[in-house]
């Protein structure tokens, strides 16, 4: 008998995005080329001067080396000078550290907040899925926070308070949302945050996609203009999207000195150090590409109306949410549920998407599309694709 693997390995779901991939390679080709939105991935490439001091950076003798295990210090301050302009709010470098990719920060975060301990950690659902993953790797218990869509798929403090009130250690929230792209209103962040000091619970607050904000939504919240915030508040943040360089897997972790005490014995278990290069570029991108950035956050304007607009076009589907990467689709009401419709999208029409079973319970009629990922001649297809299926 061969030797056993970890029992919670064994109970993690597997990964979802290779599983609807397999079924795209049963697509015969008679609807035209496949259209992939099943992963976030940006759309556009990194612009070519961040390419050159990529591979610069990755030419150096010194960023062969290992680095510092919270970050170097140029890109912490960077990105604590840009995220204090975002939000308005007095950050220093002290208050960051640079991970390998938001993942993984994710997972070392639940490791110092919440592993081994009573409780669990609330999870709005519908969930981004590895986040999901990461508490069933750890044998974190996840406490789901059923969100509607006739509530815009935002968190219900009114049903936050019991779950905070039974014990639980942590809240997660992802704004925009990931897989809704529901943006969560300051007054709700803001609502849950109190609920979480009042109960003596961590919130965490992912904001991966932050860069894609509209303009007019900044700042997204007022966590960070509160002096205390670093007592109750943990940040994460990706530069994967904005930067267009998912590859690298460089992330961040914001957080006061309590919680960053014990991160750090996770981030050189963990990783040792996060990516030398992508560090080194980045310190130099974050200020220099920010009117880079601003113009893709108006073309992911651009692509989110214009799948609003074909969205409307396809009789018995249901737009329930939009935002940032993403579209949260109803499939009809008369037809077979989203796993089968994903399924027959991928194989038959060469639509591949994410069924919302993916993403927790109570998902059964929606599927994710990342329109993101796809130009303007890709998107005008998708209603063709979702016609009829």
């Amino acid at each position: 008998m061969p030797p056993p693997l970890s029992p919670r390995i064994e109970a993690t779901d597997p990964p979802p995005i290779p599983a609807a991939r397999a079924w795209a390679a049963r697509y015969a080709g008679g609807a035209g080329p496949a259209i992939d939105l099943t992963q976030a991935v940006p759309g556009y490439p990194p612009p070519a001067s961040l390419l050159d001091r990529l591979a610069e950076a990755g030419g150096s003798r010194a960023a062969a080396g290992y680095g510092p295990i919270d970050g170097d210090p140029a890109l912490r301050e960077a990105l604590a000078a840009d995220a204090a302009a975002f939000y308005g709010a007095p950050l220093g470098a002290a208050d960051v550290a640079i991970t390998a990719g938001c993942n993984l920060a994710f997972a070392m975060a639940m490791a110092v907040l919440a592993a081994g301990a009573e409780g669990g950690v609330i999870l709005p659902t519908p969930w981004y899925f590895n986040h999901r993953m990461a508490l069933a790797m750890q044998g974190i218990p996840a406490l789901p926070l059923p969100c509607r869509a006739e509530d815009g798929f935002l968190p219900d403090p009114v049903r936050l308070a019991p779950l905070l009130a039974g014990g639980a250690r942590v809240l997660v929230l992802v704004t925009p949302n990931n897989p809704t792209g529901a943006v969560y209103p300051p007054a709700v962040i803001e609502a849950c945050a109190a609920l979480c000091r009042r109960h003596g619970a961590w919130l965490v607050i992912d904001e991966t996609y932050r860069d894609f904000l509209p303009a007019a939504a900044l700042p997204p919240h007022r966590l960070f203009q509160d002096p205390d915030w670093r007592e109750g508040v943990v940040h994460l943040y990706s530069f994967s999207k904005a930067y267009c360089i998912p590859g690298h897997r460089v992330g961040a972790i914001l957080a006061g000195p309590r919680m960053r005490a014990g991160l750090m014995k996770a981030l050189d278990t963990w990783q040792i150090c996060a990516p030398r290069p992508a560090q080194a570029a980045l310190a130099w991108a974050v200020p220099a590409l920010a009117a880079w950035r601003a113009g893709n956050r108006d073309l992911m304007a651009e692509r989110a109306g214009l799948f609003r607009r074909v969205a409307a076009q396809v009789p018995g589907w249901r737009l329930d949410a939009l935002g940032a990467y993403f579209a949260y689709l109803r499939v009809p009401e008369a037809g077979p549920d989203a796993m089968a419709v994903a399924e027959r999208l991928a194989t038959e029409r060469g639509l591949l998407t994410l069924p919302g079973p993916f993403f927790g319970p109570g998902q059964e009629r929606h599927v994710r599309l990342a329109f993101a990922n796809a130009g303007p001649e890709a998107i005008a297809e998708v209603p063709g694709r979702l016609a009829g299926c």
